[in-house]
C-alpha cells in the first residue's frame, strides 16, 4: 500500500527533512567538484570510477528514503480482525483493534503494524514493511559518510596551516567563525566537522538496529531480555529484509517478499508455556 499524505506533520519533522534533503546533494556537489579532482585527474579512470561508486550510494540512498516515505505500514485500510485475542488491545485514537507490536503514533495519527519508532528525518513512521529500506537507508548513508570522512581527513590535512591560535578557534568552532570568515576553506572546515559527527551518529544507529533486527526485536522491545518474537538470526533478518534479504542491498527495487503480514506474529515455544 502507497501512503498518500507524505508532507511532514510536525515543524520538527519539516526541519530534519528538509535539513538532509539539503545536505545530501550538497554533500555529493562538494565530494565530486572540490574534493576529488584534488586527488584524481577530471574524468580521468579514476575520477569517473570514484563518479560511478558516488552515484550507486546516492542512487540508494535516494531510493531507499523516498520507499519508506511512500510505504504505507499503518493499520489503515487492513482486514483487521475485530475480536482481541490474547497480545491485542484496542486503540481509542484509531477506534479500531490493534495487533500485537503495533502502537499508535501522534505524529502520523494511527497505529503502525511492528512499529519500531518514528524517524525524523523521513517524517513518518517506520514499521513493518519499511523497515528493509530504512535499515539500507542508514546503512548506505554510513557507508557514504565513512566513505567521504576517509578522503576529506586527506583534504583537510593538505588544506589547513597551522600557523597560529586562530586556526584552533576555526578548527574548534567552525560554525562560528564563518560568520566572520566565509571563505571556502572555512565551510570545508564547517562540512568536515559536521560530516565527522554525522558519521559518528549513523554507526551508533546502524548498529543499534541491526542488534536489534538480529535479536528479532523492535525498539519498543529492547529492554526485554529475550523477545518472544526472536526466530533464530536469519529468521529475523528475513522478517525485516525479506525472502531475497542477501539481494536487498543492490537496489529497494529488488523484489524480497516478507515472510509475515505485520499483523499475525509467531511467538517462540519457550513464550506459549508462559
Amino acid at each position: 500500500m502507497i501512503r498518500v499524505n507524505v508532507l511532514p506533520r510536525t515543524i520538527r519533522d519539516a526541519c530534519v527533512t528538509s535539513f538532509l534533503l539539503v545536505m545530501v546533494p550538497l554533500t555529493y556537489w562538494f565530494e565530486l567538484f572540490v574534493v576529488f579532482p584534488v586527488f584524481f585527474k577530471p574524468w580521468g579512470l579514476l575520477y569517473i570510477i570514484h563518479i560511478g561508486l558516488s552515484l550507486f550510494l546516492l542512487f540508494n540512498i535516494i531510493s531507499n528514503f523516498f520507499a519508506i516515505v511512500f510505504t504505507d505500514t499503518s493499520i489503515r485500510g487492513r482486514m483487521i480482525s475485530t475480536k482481541l485475542d490474547p497480545e491485542w488491545r484496542f486503540c481509542y485514537s484509531c477506534e479500531s483493534v490493534a495487533p500485537p507490536r503495533s502502537w499508535h503514533c501522534s505524529a502520523c495519527d494511527t497505529c503502525i503494524l511492528k512499529r519500531d519508532h518514528h524517524c525524523m528525518f523521513t517524517s513518518c513512521c517506520i514499521g513493518h514493511f519499511n523497515h528493509r529500506y530504512f535499515f539500507m537507508f542508514i546503512f548506505y548513508i554510513f557507508i557514504s559518510l565513512a566513505y567521504c570522512l576517509v578522503y576529506n581527513t586527506l583534504y583537510f590535512w593538505n588544506l589547513v596551516e597551522f600557523r597560529s591560535w586562530m586556526t584552533i578557534v576555526k578548527l574548534l568552532f567552525p560554525l562560528a567563525t564563518l560568520f566572520i570568515d566565509n571563505s571556502l576553506t572555512q565551510l570545508s572546515l564547517f562540512l568536515y566537522l559536521l560530516l565527522t559527527l554525522s558519521t559518528i551518529l549513523c554507526g551508533v544507529l546502524l548498529y543499534y538496529h541491526g542488534d536489534l533486527m538480529l535479536k528479532g526485536k523492535v525498539n519498543h522491545e529492547r529492554k526485554s531480555k529475550d523477545s518472544k518474537y526472536n526466530q533464530g538470526r536469519k529468521r529475523n533478518v528475513t522478517t525485516v529484509l525479506g525472502e531475497r534479504w542477501h539481494l536487498v542491498w543492490i537496489s529497494p527495487f529488488i523484489e524480497s517478499k516478507l515472510p509475515g503480514d505485520g499483523i499475525n506474529w509467531t511467538v517462540t515455544e519457550n513464550h506459549k508455556t508462559q
